[in-house]
């Protein structure tokens, strides 16, 4: 009886095991993770750097007399414009003038006596023709006239320096500037290297600039500059590098980059602050991405997903990458990638290594 209630129950199993088997449901594929891609591209940008730093006047000089006297004008004060060679002051030339006049009464005794040497020497000369006269009076002669010469054209030298002396009696503007100080007033004695003005040209300026060492050897004559500041509002100013030195500050490691601006309306002056937005050019291996396709590691390090195509099935695989600059929307990076590369800019935050996904191209 108990082997005949076995096998029953074992005829009963069997079919519900196998209706279990026939109805089981098959493994649910995941669906492609739509995503957008775009093209990475070579980068067409460089690296941008500011840096701020003290305006100073290119041209910025204490001028003294050329010779010393005794002033007789002032023509200009302090704060007036003034052109190159404007007449600025005059000394007193009168006894210049004096010592002048007696220099060419000099030159005129000298000139007589060359000329009578002149008329010995050919009538020595005619003499000498004939045996009339011994020729070691003719050689005197020629002596004579070779040291009246002499005299002459000392005595001509001296006439010469005396009126360079009375013309550097005044002072005239060495450049295009302003008076920004003003030393002297007429009556006084003044000499050689006594300051009497102080003149500055606003014109062109430089901006001096302490760049870290990482930076100094990056800036050359291919980057571009532009030059902002509080006085010329919204605008801006070309500039260019007159000086890279080479000596660092030893407490900051700071190397002195000094440019020159060009600001002919004269906004810009010495003393005030500027800052100085410098363009390097474009590195030859950077690629250019959009910002959003750009993903931060775990480890500190980033990377991107690129599309790679197998069949008609689209693959998103993972590329570690180097971050360099941006520009707006756009990052420079290098690494594992390269111009033409289609790389995911959205949807791309929870994509995982070799997952399918459904592709859209940006712009389509």
């Amino acid at each position: 009886m108990k082997g005949l209630l076995a096998v029953s129950f074992l005829a009963a199993a069997l079919p519900l095991t196998s209706c279990d088997t026939a109805g089981g449901e098959e493994p649910i594929e995941e669906p492609p993770v739509r995503v957008i891609a775009e093209r990475a591209e070579k980068a067409v940008f460089g690296e941008r750097l500011s840096f701020s730093g003290t305006l100073t006047a290119e041209q910025d000089v204490l001028l003294s007399p050329r010779v010393d006297g005794l002033v007789s004008k002032v023509h200009v004060d302090a704060g007036d414009r003034v052109q190159s060679g404007s007449l600025l002051l005059d000394l007193d030339r009168q006894v210049a003038r004096q010592a002048l006049a007696r220099m060419r009464a000099q030159l005129q005794q000298a000139t007589a006596v060359r000329r009578e040497a002149e008329r010995q020497l050919a009538i020595s000369q005619q003499l000498g023709e004939g045996d009339f006269i011994a020729t070691s009076q003719i050689e005197e002669r020629e002596s004579e006239l070779a040291i009246a010469l002499a005299a002459e054209a000392s005595a001509r030298a001296s006439a010469k320096e005396q009126q360079e002396l009375i013309d550097r009696h005044s002072l005239p503007a060495p450049f295009s500037g302003v008076i920004s100080e003003r030393m002297t007033e007429a009556g006084a004695w003044v000499a050689r290297g006594t300051p009497v003005f102080r003149l500055v040209a606003f014109d062109r300026v430089r901006l001096d600039l302490q760049v870290p060492q990482e930076r100094f050897e990056q800036i050359d004559e291919n980057a571009q500059l532009r030059i902002y500041s509080q006085a010329l509002g919204s605008d801006s100013l070309p500039a260019r590098i007159i000086a890279k030195v080479p000596a660092a500050n030893a407490g900051t490691r700071a190397f002195l980059l000094r440019l020159l601006v060009d600001d002919s309306t004269g906004r810009l002056l010495p003393g005030m602050s500027a800052r100085a937005e410098i363009v390097l050019p474009p590195r030859p291996d950077a690629i250019s991405i959009h910002s959003d396709a750009l993903l931060r590691q775990a480890d500190g390090g980033q990377s991107v997903f690129v599309v790679e195509t197998v069949g008609e099935t689209h693959i998103a695989k993972r590329r570690t990458v180097r971050f360099l600059y941006r520009q707006q929307d756009e990052v420079a990076i290098t690494g594992n990638l390269h111009a033409g590369q289609e790389v995911v800019v959205e949807g791309n935050e929870a994509l995982q290594e070799g997952q399918t996904i459904s592709l859209v191209r940006q712009n389509q």
